[in-house]
C-alpha cells in the first residue's frame, strides 16, 4: 500500500485553498496510491486550533473527492487523530461519520502520560474506531517507548496496523518483534514511516523465534509524508519492490536506490536543520509542479530553511528518474478543474 500523508493547500492569506486541496487528492488517486492520510503532521496539526477549525473541512473534502472518483480498486482513507483522550475520541467519531477507514493515532504531545495511560487511551479510541499505531521520532514531537509497551499495544483489539517512524533501526525492530510475539500478529499490518530508510524497510523480511517456532513479518507498505510528492514514481517503486522482495536474491542496485531516496528525503524534510523545513519542503516540490500555489503554512514561522531550495534543485538534477513532473504536467488542468 502506498499511502501519502496529505498536505494542506493554503492561499497567500493562509486560508484554505479548496481548489488545490481537491487537486491534491485527485493527484494521489490518479498516481495510483492506495490510500491517503488526512489530518496528520503533513496536513499541519494547527488545523485543529480554535479560530482555524480546518480539521473537519479537510477530512470532508478528501472524502468527497474519493467518493466522486468511484474507483474500481481499494483506496484507504486514514484520518489523523491526536490529543488527550476526549479529543482523540471526538476526532475518531468524526472520522467514522465521514466514512474514514482507520485513524492514525498520534502519541505526540502526551509527555505527561505514562506508558500505561497511553495504552488505556489507545484502547478507548480503538473501542470506537480502527486504530493505526504511530511510533513517531522524538525530533518531531514523539517519544521513545519500551519493547514491553509495544508488546501490550499489539494485544489491543481493533489495532489494525502500526506505522513505524522512529527513524531508528533499534526502535523499529522493537515494534516488529513485539507484534511477532503477540497473539494478534496476523491481524496487524506494518507500515514504514522511516523516511530515512524507506526501501530497506519495504524489502526486509523480519524473522524471530517465538515459542520455538520461526515467525516472519514484512512491512506491507508506507504511510509517508515523503510520498506526498513524486507519488507516481513511489507507486512504481512499490510495485517493483513487491515483484522482487520474495526472491531469494535481491539486486544490489536496491541499496543504491535506498540511498538516493533517502537523499531526496533529506532535501524535502530538512534534517540538517532539525526538520524545521519538512512541511515547506514538501510544499515547495508541489508548488514547482503547480499542485500548490505557494509554500505557505498556518504557522508563518514555518518556511524553507536557508539552502533548502538549492538542495531540492540538486535532487532534480541528480535523480531525474525519481520525479513525476511529466505525469503531473499532463493532468494538472483536469485536477484543477471545478
Amino acid at each position: 500500500m502506498v499511502i501519502p500523508a496529505h498536505p494542506l493547500a493554503l492561499d497567500e492569506n493562509r486560508k484554505l485553498d479548496e481548489r488545490h486541496q481537491r487537486a491534491l487528492t485527485r493527484y494521489y488517486m490518479a498516481a495510483g496510491a492506495t490510500g491517503i492520510a488526512v489530518g496528520v503532521h503533513s496536513t499541519q496539526f494547527e488545523i485543529r486550533d480554535k479560530g482555524i477549525d480546518l480539521y473537519e473541512p479537510v477530512l470532508r473534502l478528501a472524502a468527497e473527492e474519493i467518493e466522486k472518483a468511484k474507483l474500481d480498486r481499494p483506496f484507504i482513507k486514514v484520518a489523523g487523530i491526536c490529543g488527550p483522550t476526549e479529543q482523540a475520541l471526538a476526532e475518531a467519531k468524526l472520522a467514522a461519520e465521514l466514512g474514514y477507514d482507520a485513524g492514525l493515532l498520534s502519541m505526540g504531545g502526551l509527555a505527561n502520560l505514562s506508558e500505561q495511560e497511553i495504552l488505556d487511551r489507545t484502547a478507548k479510541v480503538a473501542a470506537v474506531f480502527p486504530v493505526i499505531g504511530f511510533y513517531l521520532q522524538p525530533s518531531a514531537g514523539g517519544r521513545i517507548f519500551t519493547y514491553d509497551f509495544w508488546r501490550q499495544f499489539a494485544e489491543i483489539p481493533n489495532i489494525v496496523a502500526i506505522k513505524m517512524a522512529p527513524f531508528n533501526r533499534y526502535q523499529s525492530i522493537d515494534v516488529v518483534r513485539a507484534v511477532c510475539n503477540s497473539s494478534r500478529r496476523d491481524e496487524i499490518a506494518l507500515y514504514t514511516g522511516n523516511d530515512d530508510n524507506i526501501i530497506n524497510d519495504l524489502l526486509t523480511t523480519y524473522r524471530f523465534t517465538v515459542n520455538g517456532a520461526i515467525v516472519e513479518k514484512k512491512v506491507v507498505g508506507g504511510l509517508l509524508g515523503h510520498w506526498a510528492v513524486w507519488t507516481k514514481k513511489a507507486v512504481e517503486l512499490m510495485e517493483e519492490i513487491k515483484r522482487c522482495r520474495d526472491n531469494r536474491e535481491i539486486p544490489r542496485e536496491w541499496l543504491t536506490w535506498n540511498v538516493q531516496v533517502t537523499d531526496t528525503n533529506a532535501a524535502f524534510f530538512d534534517p540538517a536543520n532539525g526538520f524545521a523545513g519538512c512541511i515547506p519542503g514538501i510544499h515547495e516540490v508541489l508548488r514547482r509542479q503547480g499542485l500548490l500555489k505557494g509554500t505557505w503554512c498556518l504557522n508563518p514561522n514555518e518556511v524553507l530553511s536557508p539552502g533548502q531550495a538549492e538542495e531540492i534543485d540538486r535532487m532534480y538534477r541528480d535523480y531525474p528518474h525519481l520525479h513525476d513532473d511529466e505525469f503531473v504536467a499532463a493532468h494538472l488542468q483536469e485536477w484543477l478543474a471545478d
